[in-house]
């Protein structure tokens, strides 16, 4: 019996996407991807109606993780179904919750359940923002309004989620963080229109030719670009790197493949889990300030300025070094730590921890050169690879973002090494998704049938 039964009620009656019953072949998963796609660029172009002009976008740092579009009706991006899922994380990694999410019942009652805690955030979050000043109306008549856009908008956002993941290609959380972060790489580099109040084109390589042509050279405008060709370079080459454990087929002589770990084994999803934890923090210390507590320190501006907000604000220059050494120090230590955290509860949610792939070999029949084909053996092998990794992978993914964030990389550091990560997944899986489609047989093999 679920730990999540009492709750069924609430959220089996809340509207669903329907699963395919059987395999959607690459034409519609296409067409899913694409329609969601343009419905996701239209809904940033939706500007919340009665929003003051004084509006400060108090995450403008972690905009580009949470695929949001400030001013618009799809502000609060995909913040609302991390956090949900960092919650459900929590409880059941933590045993709070006792799930098996092997089991298909109890995988239904913990997505539910998610979908029911990111559509309460949303309502959540969209209210502090508009309470806290972050978020004026013009006027106190449009407070509800702007709360109900906001909401509607949120709710918008998990439902296109959900389309991508069950008819499309990968996540609609990968895929709005790739669109947004793609989007703000393009215009950062090449707008050439002047910026504000100047007569300097805004975007950083239009930027450097007119530096140029004033006889003023100014090379510092590369290093955002250099950055941001770096961190892409770095993160293609850790997606390649993996350990290759040898497998056999019992019952075909000379019969031989491998098992392959990747390096980066959590993806980058442990990323994305801790920024939207220090966005929450954030929200969290202007929720507690507007109160008259500001235990979480002290914001001006929608900009934290003191306490543990502040130091878990991330760094986004170079010269943060030397004017905040601690800051840094501090930053670095607890985003990283927490990377390694949730890189582990990730891989033990998802499914593919050890237990869960010893049990998945094991019944494939194959078995290790050298060790009989039983669920035991194979449970040493994994444990002795996939934790090590985890951690390692982890920490990489943590340091990787934090570097790239202080070079001011174009689109965010973060959100490069994470818009590189889901490209390369999203290319794979499309990469799969033909060869099956040219191959029927191959589905079998993929577990897709």
């Amino acid at each position: 019996m679920s730990s999540l039964d009492s709750i069924k009620p609430f959220y089996s009656l809340l509207p669903h996407v329907a699963t395919p019953k059987g395999h959607v072949d690459f034409k519609d998963k296409l067409k899913w991807t694409g329609i969601i796609l343009i419905l996701y660029f239209l809904l940033t172009e939706v500007s919340l109606f009665g929003l003051s002009p004084t509006a400060i976008d108090q995450f403008a740092q972690l905009r580009s993780v949470m695929a949001g579009s400030f001013g618009s009706i799809i502000t609060l991006g995909i913040g609302p179904i991390v956090t949900a899922s960092i919650v459900m994380q929590l409880l059941v990694g933590g045993k709070l919750i006792n799930l098996d999410l092997s089991k298909p019942e109890d995988k239904s009652a913990f997505q539910g359940t998610q979908k029911l805690l990111a559509i309460i955030f949303t309502l959540f979050e969209g209210i502090i923002l508009v309470f806290t000043g972050s978020l004026p109306p013009i006027s106190d008549e449009y407070t509800l309004i702007l709360i109900i856009q906001m909401v509607l908008g949120g709710i918008l956002i998990i439902y296109m989620d959900e389309v991508v993941s069950k008819w499309g290609f990968g996540s609609g959380i990968g895929l709005f963080i790739a669109a947004g972060v793609a989007e703000q790489i393009l215009v950062g580099t090449f707008n050439f229109l002047p910026a504000t109040g100047t007569n300097v084109p805004a975007g950083k390589l239009p930027a450097f030719i007119y530096s140029l042509m004033v006889g003023q050279p100014n090379f510092s405008l590369l290093i955002p670009i250099i950055a941001t060709i770096a961190v892409f370079l770095i993160v293609v080459y850790a997606e390649c790197m993996r350990v290759e454990i040898p497998l056999s087929y019992g019952g075909v002589k000379g019969a031989r493949s491998k098992y392959p770990l990747k390096f980066v084994y959590a993806s980058n999803m442990p990323v994305i889990l801790v920024s939207a934890l220090f966005l929450n923090v954030q929200l969290f210390a202007g929720l507690f300030q507007s109160i008259g507590f500001p235990i979480l320190g002290e914001v001006s501006q929608g900009q934290p300025i003191s306490g543990v907000a502040y130091y878990l604000t991330t760094p986004s220059s170079i010269s943060v070094l030397f004017t905040d050494p601690l800051r840094v120090l501090i930053y670095a230590i607890v985003f990283v730590g927490l990377c390694i955290l949730f890189a582990l509860l990730w891989v033990e949610i998802s499914g593919i921890g050890p237990k869960q792939v010893a049990k998945q070999l094991s019944e494939m029949g194959v078995q290790i050169p050298g060790f009989r084909n039983s669920k035991v053996h194979f449970r040493k092998i994994m444990d002795k690879y996939i934790p090590p990794i985890t951690v390692l992978g982890g920490a990489f993914v943590g340091l990787l973002a934090f570097g790239a964030d202080l070079t001011g990389a174009l689109g965010g550091g973060t959100g490069v090494l994470l818009t590189v990560g889901i490209v390369y997944r999203l290319y794979e899986d499309i990469a799969k998704e033909q060869l099956m489609d040219m191959h029927p047989m191959m589905r079998r093999f993929f577990g897709n049938e």
